[in-house]
């Protein structure tokens, strides 16, 4: 079932980024995150950013939020944004750090990361580099990056534990997350977010508050915090989630999580 869940997502963003190649006005495939409602897309950029950005970016932005408005983004530093998808929120990391600074993206969809290769083009940035990749298994090395963003992609994965474990994996210590992502209410039960809405649409996958929390946690990061912003279902949140990777000297030996220990 995971490997048909990630296929129908791939699917799903080709057929988005072929949609924004081909002129149509919007990324949003059937299915696609922000598909009929205005917690997802565009809308959640200022002014000033879209502008900054080629028409190609903003509109294949599929996004539940703005992860670059909330990493605190550092002239200098490695940023990694996992789900890269049309390039947007590499875009505006690169611009953030400056050429002093890198900006990854990672994508699985080919579509998607010829669209991305061909905005960071036109926007005129040379200090990015997308690879292509599954973020259960990210093609960095152990503490090679400062910062990892997301932008309502973790919530698509099928393996939530990986995804947490490479994010330290790949983080120095100290390194620090900012993400956006659907999240859920404690008291909504997975069958309940199942109910609201489907697996590739951003919300049947969603965490819930508590399993995010727990889940960083015992993956080694510190500081955790999860703040709803909009509601983009009865129960189901765009959220920040912020975290530190824990030094060497603060972590302790925190215990193995897996796909059963109810936490993802």
């Amino acid at each position: 079932m995971s490997n048909e869940l990630r296929e129908q997502v791939r699917a799903r963003y080709a057929e988005a980024a072929r949609a924004v190649t081909s002129g149509k006005a919007g990324g949003c495939g059937s299915g696609s995150c922000c598909e009929g409602d205005g917690g997802f897309g565009e809308v959640l950029y200022s002014a000033e950013e879209r502008d900054s950005l080629p028409d190609a970016a903003a509109l294949a932005s599929l996004g539940c939020g703005n992860p670059t408005a909330v990493a605190e983004l550092r002239e200098g530093e490695v940023v990694l944004d996992l789900g890269s998808g049309g390039g947007i929120d590499v875009i505006l990391s690169a611009k953030r750090v400056g050429p002093n600074g890198t900006a990854y993206g990672l994508d699985m969809t080919d579509e998607m990361l010829a669209l991305a290769q061909q905005n960071a083009r036109e926007a005129g940035v040379t200090n990015v580099h997308f690879l292509k990749g599954v973020i259960e298994d990210i093609p960095l090395p152990a503490d090679s990056v400062d910062v990892v963003i997301s932008n309502c992609v973790i919530n698509l994965s099928t393996d939530k534990p990986a995804v947490l474990t490479e994010m330290a994996r790949v983080l120095r210590p100290g390194g620090r997350l900012g993400i956006s992502d659907v999240v859920a209410e404690d008291r909504l039960s997975p069958e309940d977010r199942a109910e609201r809405g489907s697996h590739v649409g951003c919300i049947a996958g969603a965490l819930s508050h508590s399993e995010y929390v727990a889940g960083l946690e015992a993956t080694g990061f510190e500081d955790v915090s999860v703040e709803f912003t909009h509601e983009v279902a009865d129960g189901m949140h765009g959220a920040i989630v912020k975290a530190v990777r824990a030094t060497e000297a603060d972590r302790v030996e925190l215990p193995i999580v897996t796909a059963s220990s109810g936490c993802c």
